[in-house]
């Protein structure tokens, strides 16, 4: 389409030729003539520079530095969020239309199961007793749905998905091939001996526009709920404890394993490979350094690093001083000689 009607669609102002045809987005290194491309930051400005994109998508602060820095003129669409105006453009180059497939016959379904229109139910997964499904939801093949799970409308399980009975999903949500969802929690009495397994008797819900990375784990509550609030997202390879409450709109990357009965406000930043001590609680708008273990309570709006985490700015001075050790060491041995010798002269002779 013609960047002008491109602009239209997804905002922004344009910079050089508006007629511009565009008949591709793609990355900064990869792109050829005719492709729509951006520039987040200042890091990738070289990369920028040497595009052969015919249009780039930035803010206004990086506007005026590629004006300056490229050796040719280049078309701008000038936004406030390069990354959303991206993600946009591909949206639009790269549609993925619903079309439903119907029920397969060759997939397992149980009794009193409810749908709503155009589902689509793929061979040889298996749907068991009293579950109920909106509108436009997807079951990939391989996936095990339990008794009792609800799922809202557009909802996309992917293959060789497991959904543990009780468990309720709502709308929108993504959920990644072998990811185990409503699992036992690991809860254990130890007595004479052994280790005597408590019930998990709770369930998991999901809220809506969820998206759970690939093999991901969110165990069942002992009572109660774990609850993963809308918007939240979910990378690769996370552990969720039982009783676990995440708010609204957290980001949690790979590697992360949040111990049970934790509690996690809105907005939360977990990076990856984050471990969190069980029954705390993290505030809203909290952000945690990667390899951070997090053993007490955050407050609200606070960045922590580290293990045990303490507040980011603290973290960064302990390891420049940690850098140091060894200098300061010798330093100290030192003057301890130093001090050695002048209390007691008399051993030099």
């Amino acid at each position: 389409m013609l960047l002008k009607e491109l602009a239209d669609r997804i905002g922004g102002v344009i910079s050089g030729d508006p007629d511009i045809q565009i008949t591709g987005v793609s990355g900064l290194k990869e792109a050829r003539a005719g492709d729509l491309t951006f520039l987040f930051n200042k890091i990738n400005m070289k990369d920028a520079v040497r595009t052969a994109a015919s249009v780039l998508i930035v803010s206004q602060a990086m506007k005026e530095q590629v004006s300056r820095e490229k050796d040719r003129p280049i078309t701008m669409l000038v936004v406030d969020h390069p990354q959303l105006a991206f993600a946009k453009a591909l949206e639009l180059f790269h549609p993925t239309p619903y079309v439903s497939a119907g029920i397969s016959d060759r997939a397992v379904i149980g009794k009193n199961i409810s749908t709503g229109d155009d589902v689509s139910i793929y061979p040889l997964s298996n749907i068991c007793d009293n579950v109920s499904m909106g509108a436009r939801v997807t079951i990939s093949s391989g996936v095990y749905i339990g008794e009792g799970v609800t799922i809202g409308d557009d909802t996309l399980i992917y293959p060789n998905v497991t959904i543990r009975e009780k468990t309720q999903i709502g709308k929108n949500v993504i959920v990644h091939s072998g990811t185990v969802i409503g699992s036992d929690g690991f809860g254990y009495v130890f007595e004479k001996g052994t280790h005597h397994k408590i019930p998990q008797t709770g369930a998991v819900i999901i809220e809506d526009g969820v998206e759970i990375g690939a093999n991901v784990t969110i165990d069942r509550a002992t009572i109660g709920n774990t609850i993963i609030g809308r918007g939240t997202k979910i990378d690769n390879l996370v552990q969720i404890g039982h009783n676990v409450k995440i708010g609204s709109n957290c980001i949690i990357v790979s590697q992360v394993g949040i111990s049970g009965s934790v509690e996690i406000g809105d907005g939360v930043v977990l990076a990856g490979q984050v471990g969190v001590r069980d029954h705390i609680k993290i505030g809203n708008g909290v952000i945690v350094g990667a390899q951070s273990g997090i053993g007490s309570d955050i407050p609200d709006g606070q960045i922590y690093s580290g293990s045990p985490a303490i507040p980011h700015k603290t973290w960064l001075r302990a390891q420049s001083i940690y850098a140091k050790l060894p200098k300061y060491i010798r330093q100290l041995q030192g003057i301890e000689r130093k001090l050695e010798k002048e209390e007691h002269p008399d051993d030099e002779q």
